[in-house]
């Protein structure tokens, strides 16, 4: 699809970023152009670290796992960072034989010795790698939006995450309002005032499609479909967020943003919200740059 030239400037939606995260709870892989099939971009979140039992492990509890990286290679993933050797990890090629605890879910594929080791290392505890080989064998949640048909991989709620950088931007404005009312706070008792805050970047969500433009904060609530040149995309659900946000992608401490902010302006249903969650309904590439029409 032809983008539009620069002199018309952000006036509509367009592709400003777009990441793929090969691992489940690992740093993203940024992408200047992203294949999506029927399960969410291609080679997104189709290996998982779990626990001995089973059990999912996530940056929730292990915030180092942020450090890690993660590129689908040919026929597998490589894996680097967090002051570990580089590996190359091959699709495993036998059926799947490790139970796992995930909602409709019961088994995935053990991805061998060496990449079970180099997971353990990074965790400091014994675990496995496992690998999903069909998506199809999982299926969304009705309560998210979706069907058994709509499948979905090793991904909490939804194939595609899509946030907006005027949604950020506004939320940063909010942040910088709470913080000033602490500080104010601080000065008013007599205590040190809090450290200014960093400033929530997109990671923290972990999108895999950013929209950029003429666009009111949080409005992607509301879209039913966005078409990126031939995919086209259907809203399922609102994105609730999780402890996750409050890691910080750099230096992995935890602290209160952004889910302090949120829960005084995006708070309902007892969670709080940012981002939406989409279901292809037609495959396709979209690439940065590319214009985004909000049906």
């Amino acid at each position: 699809m032809p983008r539009l030239p620069d002199c018309y400037g952000p006036l509509v939606p367009v592709v400003s970023a777009l990441t793929v995260f090969p691992v489940k709870s690992f740093a993203g892989t940024p992408l200047s152009r992203m294949a999506v099939d029927v399960a969410g971009p291609r080679g997104d979140r189709r290996w998982m670290l779990v626990e001995d039992d089973g059990a999912t492990l996530t940056a929730r509890r292990f915030p180092r796992m942020l450090a890690a990286h993660a590129r689908t290679v040919d026929g597998g993933v490589e894996l680097s960072g967090a002051g570990l050797p580089t590996i190359t990890v091959a699709e495993p090629q036998g059926a799947p034989d490790v139970p796992i605890e995930m909602t409709r879910l019961p088994v995935a594929t053990h991805a061998g010795a060496e990449a079970a080791q180099w997971c353990s290392e990074l965790l400091g505890r014994s675990v496995r790698f496992v690998w999903l080989d069909d998506p199809r064998r999982r299926g969304m949640s009705e309560r998210h939006g979706g069907t058994l048909d709509d499948p979905l991989a090793f991904t909490d709620t939804g194939p595609v995450h899509v946030t907006t950088t005027a949604s950020l931007a506004r939320l940063n404005r909010w942040a910088d309002e709470v913080h000033d009312e602490l500080v104010q706070q601080a000065l008013d008792a007599g205590r040190v005032p809090p450290e200014p805050r960093p400033t929530l970047d997109m990671r923290r969500f972990r999108p895999n499609i950013v929209l950029d433009g003429d666009l009111e904060p949080f409005e992607e609530d509301g879209w039913p479909t966005v078409t990126i040149g031939d995919v086209l995309l259907r809203f399922a659900d609102t994105c609730g967020r999780c402890v996750l946000t409050t890691i910080d992608p750099d230096t992995q401490h935890k602290g209160k943003e952004p889910l302090r902010t949120l829960a005084r302006h995006r708070r309902r249903d007892g969670e709080v919200w940012f981002g939406i969650q989409m279901v292809p309904v037609r495959t396709g590439s979209i690439g940065v740059g590319d214009v985004a029409r909000v049906g």
